[in-house]
């Protein structure tokens, strides 16, 4: 069969860039492995960026027999869309931008457009640019899914590092034995609220804490919503068993909590967090001395 019977018999354009990919599958994929797409990512072996060439050409092949070479959604890109995930991810941890990688994947593109053109070089001219045009949408659509890979990953990434950053900003230190604290720094949302409830129970599980201080010498401003957020968290403290202390009560933030009419009656408050350790100590039966130079006194 020529090649023109073959265009004829796949019906059109992008049916017969599907036969080519396919024909044509590991001279692409040999093609690739050295573009900066692959070979930036895939250092340790070529092999295994001939592989990941190989798999993406497939699924291009898969796309366009099915003629859907505008569909970023087509089931053909659904096998490569992890790969493509990592690839993207890979060259964003090197440093390299949304634009640098969009500029990779269209780099991808002459290549194989010069190997179309010579297979389909005794084909009337009109089919010949039908099927160059359909190449170009469907690498086309390759880079609006790489891109969105792209952003996907790196919201997952930011989200991770969100949370990590939330647990940092809220350690739950160990002052004594049997008493932990939390100091709070900024502004006490819902999903950070969260992060200081799991942290502080398992705290309490892991150190046996009798005593949790709660510091929010370092929160702003307080309102009904951080209020709340504190009154649920004092009440997992005590389903744990254990007793909860809020300290660092600015002057400013009293007035405020008496201005909303918030009752924290049924919590023990502190003015600072050097008043709550001595407190919970005192609790637990320690006993406090001041070292002067004339001698120690209680």
């Amino acid at each position: 069969m020529t090649d023109q019977a073959a265009l004829a018999h796949h019906g059109t354009s992008a049916q017969a860039v599907g036969a080519f990919l396919r024909r044509r599958c590991e001279q692409i994929a040999q093609r690739w492995a050295d573009e900066a797409l692959f070979r930036t990512v895939f250092t340790v072996s070529r092999d295994e960026a001939l592989e990941a060439a190989r798999a993406v050409v497939e699924a291009l092949a898969a796309v366009a027999m099915s003629d859907r070479v505008e569909d970023p959604g087509a089931p053909g890109f659904a096998t490569v869309r992890e790969q493509l995930a990592r690839t993207a991810a890979a060259r964003s941890r090197a440093g390299a931008t949304s634009e640098r990688i969009a500029h990779e994947v269209a780099a991808l593109r002459p290549s194989i457009t010069e190997l179309l053109s010579a297979d389909l070089a005794d084909t009337r001219r009109e089919d010949l640019c039908a099927s160059l045009v359909s190449l170009t949408v469907l690498l086309g659509t390759l880079r609006l899914v790489v891109l969105e890979t792209t952003l996907s990953s790196d919201e997952q990434l930011i989200e991770r590092q969100r949370l990590q950053l939330l647990e940092v900003t809220t350690p739950v230190i160990k002052l004594w034995t049997g008493i932990v604290a939390v100091p709070l720094i900024g502004t006490l949302d819902s999903a950070r609220s969260q992060v200081v409830m799991e942290s502080l129970l398992d705290a309490v599980v892991a150190q046996q804490a009798r005593f949790v201080i709660l510091d929010i010498t370092g929160v702003p401003t307080v309102d009904s919503l951080v209020a709340q957020h504190l009154m649920k968290t004092v009440a997992a403290a005590r389903l744990m068993g254990a007793e909860c202390i809020v300290s660092g009560i600015r002057p400013a933030i009293a007035q405020t909590i008496v201005h909303l009419g918030i009752d924290l009656g049924s919590v023990v408050t502190r003015a600072s967090l050097a008043d709550a350790l001595g407190h919970a100590l005192h609790r637990q039966g320690a006993v406090i001395v001041d070292q002067t130079a004339g001698g120690i006194q209680r």
